[in-house]
């Protein structure tokens, strides 16, 4: 394991997940009255109620907005929602200020251009295979899992691994 990565993780307080393209495949399901459906992987879920459970504050931070995103973080007991961010930097740091953390205390997962301002100033930046070429260059880590298909617990993992948290989340479940 690459020691300077798990120097980052272990740094990091809050873990910041896109949703499209992360948490969900990118597919954008629109019914014929324009509601909008979108599809979890409940893998994803788990590995981030054990990364909450062991010290790590959550965010997610869309482009869009979604009631869909409201409700699924809602599951998951997210408090830091922030959909509608035209300007993903401004919104970060506008998050930082209120929790007191700085760059290198966060991480942060995203897939497509718009997530680069954040992907290169954050402490620890997560992206999955099928990003472009130009924000995978950009991550420290890349999935081998693609988004909506345990991207976000492979990274939930590896940031408990550096954290050394991630036995401990598992022992509940060994007993």
């Amino acid at each position: 394991m690459n020691k300077r990565l798990i120097a980052r993780a272990n740094r990091i307080r809050l873990a910041i997940f896109d949703v499209d393209g992360v948490l969900t495949d990118g597919s954008l399901y629109l019914s014929e009255r324009g509601e909008e459906l979108k599809v979890f992987n409940i893998l994803d879920g788990v590995g981030l109620k054990l990364l909450s459970a062991s010290g790590v504050a959550i965010a997610l931070l869309s482009g869009r907005k979604s009631q869909t995103v409201a409700v699924r973080a809602k599951e998951l007991g997210i408090a830091h929602v922030l959909q509608g961010a035209d300007n993903k930097l401004e919104s970060y740091h506008r998050l930082l200020r209120k929790l007191g953390f700085a760059e290198e205390q966060t991480s942060f997962m995203g897939d497509d251009v718009p997530d680069l301002p954040v992907l290169r100033r954050c402490g620890l930046a997560f992206s999955v295979p099928n990003a472009p070429d130009i924000v995978r260059s950009h991550a420290h880590f890349v999935t081998s899992a693609s988004g909506g298909h345990g991207a976000v617990r492979e990274a939930c993992e590896f940031l408990m691994l550096g954290r050394g948290t991630l036995e401990t989340q598992l022992r509940a479940y060994l007993a």
